[in-house]
């Protein structure tokens, strides 16, 4: 056994992440930013122990800190490793923001699952790293959908489909690569408790509920015939009446809010929550270097987390 390291990758969400267990599509693309892993075998530790390097979104770790143990140690058991043979010394980094809304949990997760993959040979292909990092993912979540820890592990922009337990995804073929800038509003959500908020609403107006989800599957549509046919003007308009929709159902935030109206004043096509929403990141569609800078430099400047990123 040697020491092994794993990679993950962050993702941005441009429609549909909020009702993927209600059987609606999301179209959702891997961001140029990785967690890393590395997991050694030390018989100093008892059990395991992780040194926790990311870069954060302030006070995220912390709020994270009891879902991640349990997230750890599902992984864990689930591998099938015996921490009284080969106790772990885990160490996470890497150029990923850990915050709501970029899959920084997600991440995390496939970067270990790699990680213990080459520690221990276990031979996986990229199904099998899915797979336990969607177990992973149960530490966080609840009941995961499965797009963010499907997404980090394959990359590239894929429509994701959850229908019956079934997952299925698509890779999309983009004319060309896409700027985006996402922008944090510095409040970190709990997506566990999205699902029982969703399921409140349902119950108490079945009609409305269902009218909304049929929009959002025919926006989730169209976004993807616009992006693959590399109409942004499209793609962005579709981003934004997607967002009145989440505004309306309570999933947006007034800070999201703003920061996307900043983003489409200055010339972004469009903007929305990405995520689970209700606190995290928002992102702004921002085709062109010189659109993406002028968007991520005016978030900048007023002390806004900010990521600028590429979907291809």
């Amino acid at each position: 056994m040697n020491t092994g390291k794993g990679t993950g990758q962050g993702k941005v969400i441009l429609i549909g992440d909020q009702f993927v267990l209600f059987k609606v599509s999301a179209v959702l693309a891997a961001l140029p930013y990785k967690t890393t892993c590395t997991v050694e075998i030390d018989s100093s530790v008892n059990g395991w122990t992780l040194e926790d390097n990311r870069m954060e979104v302030p006070g995220y770790k912390d709020q994270k800190k009891e879902d991640q143990v349990n997230s750890f140690n599902t992984m864990i058991e689930e591998l099938g490793i015996n921490l009284k043979k080969t106790p772990l010394k885990i160490s996470l980094g890497g150029d990923l923001l850990a915050g709501s809304g970029v899959g920084a949990s997600a991440a995390g997760c496939v970067a270990f699952v790699r990680a213990c993959n080459e520690s221990f040979g276990m031979g996986l292909n990229d199904a099998g790293v899915n797979y336990f990092a969607w177990r992973g993912e149960f530490g966080y979540h609840g009941l995961p959908s499965g797009l963010d820890n499907t997404v980090s592990t394959y990359g590239g922009t894929i429509l994701y489909q959850l229908n019956e337990d079934k997952k299925k995804f698509d890779t999309l073929k983009l004319k060309k690569p896409v700027e985006v800038v996402m922008g944090n509003s510095g409040i970190t959500s709990n997506t566990a408790s999205l699902k029982g908020f969703l399921e409140e609403q349902r119950e108490t107006d079945p009609i409305l509920f269902e009218k909304r989800l049929k929009a959002i599957r025919v926006q989730v549509s169209q976004l993807r015939t616009a992006l693959e046919a590399g109409d942004t003007d499209e793609v962005g308009n579709l981003m934004s009446e997607n967002h009145r929709i989440l505004i309306d159902m309570g999933l947006s935030h007034p800070r999201l809010i703003e920061l996307c109206d900043t983003a489409v004043n200055l010339g972004a096509p469009g903007a929305k929550v990405t995520g689970g929403g209700r606190g995290g990141y928002m992102v702004a569609l921002t085709p062109g270097k010189e659109l993406q800078e002028r968007v991520a430099a005016a978030f900048e400047e007023r002390g806004i987390s900010t990521i600028r990123g590429v979907i291809s």
